[in-house]
């Protein structure tokens, strides 16, 4: 296969992102019939087809999701170097670079990243969500500049990292009122056959919260479970069932979701690294943040 065309592989992104042929050809200032033609020599040149009639519109094949895909890194990175370039001309652009693990609960990501703006001369912040084991690959690359995450890197991933323990707490029981209500007993024997909300396999905390449960004779009802934080508390909000939060950001779940407390133990703890390639912290948002987290009473006095 030849060289592959950035400008007909430009055309196709656009149209893709558009939804249509006409709408990306008035964005291009170019004609209808051009923006077809490249499609067409980019579908020949890579002996596929990348688009189809779909009713009055078009939609993607399976190839041209999988091209679409790629070209939206390569575009998208693009756009951000240019931007990033008159952000302030003659000067290297600041920006933090963190990945944020989507079983860490996004109120503590939001606490732990929040010093990083408050620094003299805050970097622009850019977050990306995503699988533990997918961040990891982007920080190798130096893509990223610290991923954020509720358990270490594993010591058999292939990923020359530093894991650095920022806050370690213990964990609170949660429930909407009505549901709080209808529990029976002291804790945390209430929670037996209690419906319960679970993180999923990717959450640090899930082990230790079964072997608790285990260790102190209650078996609560799993009526859920959940890799996003975000979607497992719309459930607790409506009162489907209990769950667990960070002590840490637990009042603050409370008042945002009018939910309250039925009991704590420090004998299930919740943990959130930082993850850098990085020995020895200096990225100043990362040493903002570290610092941050040691100043409440569940920060790790000493990073390690």
């Amino acid at each position: 296969m030849a060289s592959l065309n950035y400008k007909h592989l430009h055309y196709f992104w656009t149209v893709a992102k558009t939804g249509g042929v006409g709408r990306a050809a008035e964005k291009l200032h170019v004609t209808a019939q051009s923006i077809s033609g490249q499609l067409r020599l980019l579908e020949e040149q890579l002996g596929a087809r990348l688009l189809r009639r779909s009713g009055r519109g078009i939609e993607l094949t399976d190839t041209g999701r999988t091209v679409f895909e790629y070209a939206d890194r390569a575009f998208t990175a693009g756009d951000e170097l240019l931007e990033a370039l008159r952000a302030r001309p003659g000067e290297h652009p600041s920006v933090f670079r963190v990945g944020v693990s989507n079983v860490l609960g996004r109120s503590v990501a939001f606490s732990m990243l929040q010093p990083a703006l408050s620094i003299p001369d805050p970097p622009k912040l850019l977050c990306h969500e995503g699988r533990l084991h997918d961040l990891l690959g982007e920080l190798a690359v130096h893509r990223l500049d610290m991923v954020l995450s509720d358990r270490p890197m594993d010591a058999s991933v292939s990923v020359r990292a530093f894991n650095h323990l920022l806050i370690d707490c213990g964990i609170a029981v949660l429930a909407a009122p009505s549901l709080a209500r209808r529990l029976r007993g002291p804790f945390p024997q209430c929670l037996h056959d209690a419906p319960w909300l679970l993180h999923g396999e990717g959450a640090g905390v899930r082990p230790r919260l079964l072997r608790w449960f285990e260790s102190q004779g209650v078996q609560p009802r799993i009526v859920a479970e959940f890799d996003d934080t975000a979607l497992l508390k719309a459930f607790a909000e409506q009162g489907v069932g209990l769950f667990s939060a960070p002590e840490l950001v637990a009042d603050y779940i409370c008042r945002t979701l009018g939910v309250k407390a039925i009991g704590h133990t420090d004998a299930v703890r919740e943990q959130a690294f930082a993850i850098s390639v990085e020995r020895r912290l200096s990225h100043p948002a990362v040493l903002a943040i570290s610092e941050a987290a040691r100043q409440t009473p569940y920060g790790v006095k000493r990073a390690r």
